[in-house]
Formats: structure tokens, C-alpha cells, sequence
């Protein structure tokens, strides 16, 4: 049964979902750069699976109160547009998390920890982002959107680097291998948080 306050609030609720959802992604990023830095021991995925677990919580409860609600504070493709980039990074996250912890063996003296660094940040200013969004001032929201951007092209001059360790002939087949499939996992995981930007960049630039 529908509550009065639910069908006829101004429905400010899903700021709170979308945020609770970002935060969850950003501490899947910062599960990551922590084991990463820590690359000696056997990594533990609990952390991971929890902020997968509070992402869908929040996808869920989005969901449901676009169901529910009559109102929305803005249009409902955008409110399920960001809350599906959002969900899509802390997959990507334990995506590789996984990955790593069964190859662990094969990656002995690869960094991946400054990559997963810019990963970190990415995933922070997309926290700003969608915090930034009641207030609606296209001025922040483009600064932050600049911010993101600029990360994104750091990763990408690191990803280069990357391509040139690969084709220098002193790796293994197997180590190319690995290599190049880990740093594409973590640059997906970037361009998802990217994507997210976009969109709560462009839900800023159609209400201000």
C-alpha cells in the first residue's frame, strides 16, 4: 500500500539511494588500492563482495521507488541512467579483484597500485558528483566533470606505458597476456566511472 508521503513527496529520496550508491562503488575502489599496495599477501574479497552487496541494495531500492513514487526531482530514465553506471563500477572492481586473486602467483613484481590509485580518485569525484546534484549549479558540476576527465587522460598516458612494457620484449607470453587483460579490466572500470560523470553531468546541464 502506497504512503501519502511516497506518492506525493518531492521525492528527494533518490538523491540519498544514488548517493549511497556511489559510496559503495567508491569503497570497492578503495578495497582495491589498498590491496594492491599491500600486493605480497593473499587477497581477501569480502570487502569487495560487501560494496557489490550495498550496490545492489540501492539499485533495488531505487527500483522500488520508482515504482512507488508519483513524484520524482528529476526525470526517471536519468534517475535509472545514473544509477546503472553507478552499478557497473564496483562490478568491474571485483571483476578484477577475483581475477587477481587466482593469478597472484604470475603478477609477482607488477604495480598495478598506480593505476588502481587513479581508479580511486575517478570513483571520488563521482561521489562528488552525484552529492553535487540537488543544488543543480552547472559551474560545479562542470569543474567536477573537468576533474574526472583530466584522471581519465592521466590513465590513459599510464595505459600507454603500459603498452610499451608489453611490446618491449622482455615478458613472457603468458606475462603479456596477463597484463594486458588486468589493465583493461582497471581501465573499464575507469571509463565507468566516467560514464557515470556523463550522466550526472548532462541530468545537471538539462535542469539548471
Amino acid at each position: 500500500m502506497f504512503s501519502l508521503q511516497t506518492i506525493f513527496g518531492q521525492g528527494k529520496q533518490f538523491y540519498a539511494l544514488l548517493e549511497e550508491a556511489a559510496v559503495a562503488a567508491h569503497d570497492s575502489t578503495k578495497a582495491l588500492h589498498a590491496m594492491l599496495r599491500d600486493a605480497g599477501h593473499q587477497p581477501a574479497l569480502d570487502a569487495f563482495k560487501l560494496a557489490r552487496q550495498r550496490e545492489r541494495a540501492a539499485s533495488d531500492k531505487i527500483r522500488h521507488e520508482l515504482v512507488n513514487s508519483f513524484i520524482t526531482p528529476i526525470e526517471r530514465e536519468d534517475i535509472e541512467a545514473l544509477g546503472s553506471a553507478l552499478y557497473k563500477i564496483p562490478k568491474q572492481v571485483e571483476k578484477f579483484a577475483d581475477r587477481y586473486s587466482m593469478a597472484l602467483r604470475q603478477l609477482q613484481g607488477i604495480d598495478f597500485a598506480p593505476r588502481a590509485a587513479m581508479l580511486e580518485k575517478a570513483a571520488d569525484v563521482v561521489v562528488e558528483m552525484v552529492r553535487a546534484l540537488p543544488a543543480m549549479k552547472l559551474d560545479a558540476m562542470k569543474s567536477l566533470s573537468d576533474r574526472l576527465r583530466s584522471i581519465e587522460n592521466e590513465a590513459d598516458r599510464l595505459m600507454l606505458e603500459l603498452y610499451r612494457d608489453i611490446y618491449s620484449g622482455r615478458l613472457d607470453a603468458q606475462q603479456m597476456f596477463l597484463l594486458k587483460e588486468f589493465f583493461e579490466i582497471l581501465e573499464k572500470a575507469i571509463d565507468r566511472c566516467q560514464e557515470a560523470g556523463t550522466v550526472a553531468y548532462e541530468i545537471v546541464l538539462k535542469n539548471s
